[in-house]
């Protein structure tokens, strides 16, 4: 046991990471970010280059003797990986804690309890957690053989829903004229460049701006219903709350609701961000 001073804590994506530095009385001292880090894809090189290079030089974290680290793409058999490049990097830590991002979804969202915890954002991810560790998770499998109700597969179905007619005509020439491409355009954008999740995802909110129209809310009511089907009715446990995080949970809070109630499961907490209550997770000292 050792007195704990500082803590590092960090939410990690592909794209970026947020950082919060907090005081041994869980305030936050001082937050930033980075881009993001991800083991899976990235090499001990570049993790060091951001952690030396971007993170360093806009937080002073040399009082801090813990870190909790949660990220994308931060499989087990990479937790002992990134745990060394940490203690390279700020050798005063005298514990290191890497955990992906799922586990630190559910401590946001259930704390010490019991829940089902889920991701919706880009793409999605959930799982069965029992106050202490995910003891069920459903594979999400990305945003071509799953991901359902993450932003990429919505805007997929908004996609094949506007271009195949099956929602209001004038919806068509607004999205059109919205994204300044054709038919055509969007097609090769989908399947001929780079990073068509983010691409789907980013048309959220043209989506949200058309919720006042009913076949529009349906979709993404629909969406949400299928992301129960496929992925939390195999949890069981239709009692336990179900809790999300992340920008397509929190901007179609309503919705999702909405999709819940109709499958008879309870609404839980919705946060943009998990990084506030794994700050409060972390406010007293193991």
């Amino acid at each position: 046991m050792y007195l704990c001073a500082m803590k590092l804590i960090a939410d990690s994506g592909s794209t970026k990471t947020d950082w919060c530095l907090v005081d041994a009385d869980g305030q936050v001292v001082a937050t930033c970010k980075t881009q993001g880090i991800n083991p899976f894809h990235q090499d001990d090189q570049a993790i060091s280059a951001i952690l030396n290079e971007e993170l360093r030089p806009r937080l002073d974290v040399s009082a801090a003797t813990a870190i909790h680290f949660y990220g994308s793409g931060l499989r087990p058999e990479l937790q002992e990986r990134m745990q060394r490049l940490f203690r390279q990097t700020f050798p005063q830590c005298h514990a290191v804690e890497t955990e992906g991002d799922l586990l630190g979804a559910a401590r946001a969202l259930c704390g010490r309890g019991r829940g089902i915890a889920c991701i919706l954002g880009t793409g999605s991810n959930s799982c069965l957690y029992d106050g202490t560790r995910i003891v069920m998770n459903t594979p999400p499998l990305g945003y071509i053989l799953g991901d359902e109700g993450s932003g990429a597969v919505l805007g997929a179905r908004f996609l094949n829903a506007v271009l195949k007619g099956r929602l209001p005509a004038p919806l068509r020439g607004e999205l059109l004229d919205s994204l300044q491409m054709s038919e055509g355009d969007i097609i090769s954008r989908v399947y001929r460049q780079p990073l068509a999740n983010r691409w789907l995802a980013s048309l959220a909110p043209f989506i949200h701006a058309h919720l006042h129209v009913d076949a529009v809310r349906q979709l993404v009511i629909d969406s949400f219903l299928q992301f129960v089907d496929r992925n939390l009715v195999p949890y069981g446990s239709e009692d336990l709350p179900v809790s999300a995080v992340g920008s397509i949970a929190y901007h179609f809070r309503a919705e999702l609701a909405e999709a819940l109630s109709r499958s008879g499961r309870p609404l839980g907490r919705i946060e943009r961000s998990p990084l506030p209550e794994l700050v409060r997770y972390h406010a007293s000292c193991p």
